[in-house]
């Protein structure tokens, strides 16, 4: 008889669990990553907000307005993909991360380092590319989006990935 109670008993409790289980999926709300603000949606099919912080050959600011660069090539080609058009807004490293923190870009882009002092405002990709300095240091390149949007970051590091320069 006891054997029967204890067979009961852990029923239940896997039954427990499983319920307990379904009812955290359901509260997640669906498919991960997700971004909190949402910007992956936003930007599909819509505009794909870039700031661009100038340095050479990674970012460059033309006497025309336009910019050029690595980067910029990698972004545009991201931003083909999502079926967004890239809007660039030129400034100062710092004025950029800022703009991202007030919800006013979506990347950040210009020669930024995986120890970029800027890791506890923004999220950065994981490195696409490695650059050895003048000096023989070795640099990891990454980019910017904002914190929590996990599905703008993960679409774009995926993009990375598939350009061939991921690291």
């Amino acid at each position: 008889m006891s054997f029967h109670l204890t067979r009961v008993r852990t029923r239940t409790e896997a039954v427990a669990v499983l319920l307990s289980l379904a009812l955290c999926a359901t509260a997640c709300g669906g498919p991960f990553p997700r971004d909190t603000d949402g910007s992956l949606d936003r930007i599909t099919g819509g505009t794909l907000r870039v700031g661009v912080s100038e340095n050479v050959p990674w970012t460059e600011s033309l006497d025309d307005g336009s910019v050029a660069g690595r980067e910029v090539d990698l972004v545009t080609g991201f931003a083909a993909t999502i079926d967004a058009e890239p809007d660039w807004t030129p400034g100062a490293e710092s004025e950029l991360i800022m703009a991202m923190k007030r919800g006013d870009l979506d990347v950040v882009i210009g020669g930024l380092t995986a120890d970029s002092p800027w890791s506890k405002e923004v999220a950065l990709t994981r490195p696409y590319a490695t650059e050895v300095t003048p000096d023989g240091e070795t640099e990891k390149m990454v980019m910017a989006t904002p914190l929590g949007e996990n599905a703008l970051l993960v679409a774009l590091e995926t993009h990375l990935a598939h350009t061939g320069e991921a690291q």
